[in-house]
């Protein structure tokens, strides 16, 4: 009986002489910090903020890794915001020039600033039927086809092609606020937009073809066939890649904003 007490309090007292000679809180949070530099040195910032982040929340009591973790975060969060600064400096830079095959404006129906390509603007193409590409300072992107003639066509979509190569826009039909129509004299305006990737991967087919002949049929009651011309080709081109700067840059604005909001600079 004694023996039995003997070694059950030899197995207690073991296991709390094991217990305070384990890694402290400060041992295996140091630990988690130094693997956080290493992953720094290998440049996986994000993965080292998650390693830093974690430590107040599993180590609260670990003052000095605490503490040292937040200095860290503050050093790569300052870091990044010059990095994000100095993208955003350039990449502005590159929109003033994407920014000259276009003319901005913004009348009162207008919530954002719209890019109208020179090559596209009303006095070149009000008597013709054309494809038009508009976007506005968001980078938000929407074709249009536009049908000018002697009879109605009450058309709904569009579709582009060459040679059994072919991409198709989504129908809008008619009556929807997107198909709209006028009249003056002898002619016939309709104008389709498709708004939102209701294109269906025409802007891109026609940017990723734009060497070739490619043509246009405007999909109706009646059909109405168009060859693109040079200059219309290159407009989705640039409004494709001006689009592409103008999100980048929004995004940017966005996660600078953020590590200010972080870093508390105003």
């Amino acid at each position: 009986m004694k023996r039995t007490f003997y070694i059950s309090l030899f197995v207690l007292f073991a296991t709390i002489l094991i217990t305070s000679c384990g890694p402290s809180d400060e041992d295996r949070a140091g630990l988690k910090l130094s693997h956080a530099r290493a992953l720094l040195e290998k440049n996986d910032t994000v993965a080292a903020l998650l390693h830093l982040d974690s430590i107040p929340e599993l180590f609260p009591k670990a003052v000095y890794a605490v503490n040292a973790a937040k200095n860290l975060v503050s050093e790569i969060e300052f870091d990044l915001l010059h990095k994000k600064e100095a993208e955003l400096d350039s990449l502005q830079v590159k929109i003033t020039d994407l920014e000259k095959p276009f003319d901005k404006e913004k009348t009162p129906y207008d919530r954002y600033t719209q890019y109208i390509h020179k090559r596209q603007n009303f006095q070149r193409s009000w008597d013709r039927s054309y494809i038009k590409v508009q976007l506005d300072e968001r980078g938000d992107l929407w074709l249009s086809s536009n049908y000018h003639g002697e009879q109605w066509l009450n058309h709904t979509g569009l579709r582009v092609y060459d040679q059994g190569d072919d991409a198709k826009t989504e129908e809008i039909p008619v009556g929807d606020p997107d198909n709209h129509r006028s009249d003056f004299m002898e002619a016939k305006w309709e104008k389709v937009t498709y708004r939102n990737g209701k294109d269906n991967g025409v802007m891109d087919f026609i940017a990723n073809n734009a060497d070739r002949r490619l043509k246009a049929v405007f999909l109706g009651d009646r059909y109405h066939y168009i060859i693109l011309e040079t200059y219309d080709k290159q407009a989705v081109i640039d409004a494709l890649a001006l689009s592409e700067a103008l999100k980048k840059k929004k995004k940017l604005e966005d996660e600078i904003k953020d590590l200010q909001k972080k870093l508390d600079i105003k």
